[in-house]
């Protein structure tokens, strides 16, 4: 068992050698959009490493290739899709912000400030900023985002 430590809820979590990252998410009960079901082309489970880098397997073409569209990646970006653990001391940023899957899963929120920043499922830019309103125009303009996400999804 390996151990890793996600912040900045400071949680703590030990996974099996060779375990990816994302399983090690979904385990902590971390609500993990999926939006490509793990195949390494979105932004969903993009988290940063703080400590452990060499903890994880080496990077693979797909994952290079996708988080060169994907906004805020840095030296620390990895895809919890695409690494597997493979020792302790591992520290990984989770994001902060929401993806959504589809505009309709807004509608709730509409006429309110978003609580934090709402990101897209594919390249993780901001939709919508923290403390912004949602509104029904700004909906009406993320309806491509459904067909993005399923296209995506039939890749």
């Amino acid at each position: 068992m390996k151990s890793l430590t996600f912040q900045p809820i400071n949680e703590v979590q030990a996974i099996p050698t060779g375990t990816d990252l994302l399983q090690a998410l979904l385990a902590k009960n971390l609500n993990v959009l999926m939006a490509c079901g793990g195949k390494g082309l979105c932004a969903t489970c993009h988290v940063h490493i703080k400590s452990g880098m060499e903890q994880l397997t080496e990077m693979t073409p797909r994952e290079s290739r996708t988080l060169s569209f994907i906004t805020g990646v840095d030296q620390s970006s990895r895809l919890a899709c695409q690494c597997r653990v493979l020792g302790d001391g591992l520290v990984v940023q989770l994001p902060e912000g929401m993806y959504i899957e589809r505009a309709e899963d807004l509608m709730s929120m509409l006429g309110q400030r978003a609580a934090q920043n709402i990101l897209h499922p594919i390249n993780g830019s901001i939709l919508i900023e923290k403390g912004k309103i949602i509104t029904r125009t700004r909906l009406e303009q993320l309806k491509e985002l459904n067909v993005e996400v399923e296209s995506l999804k039939g890749s």
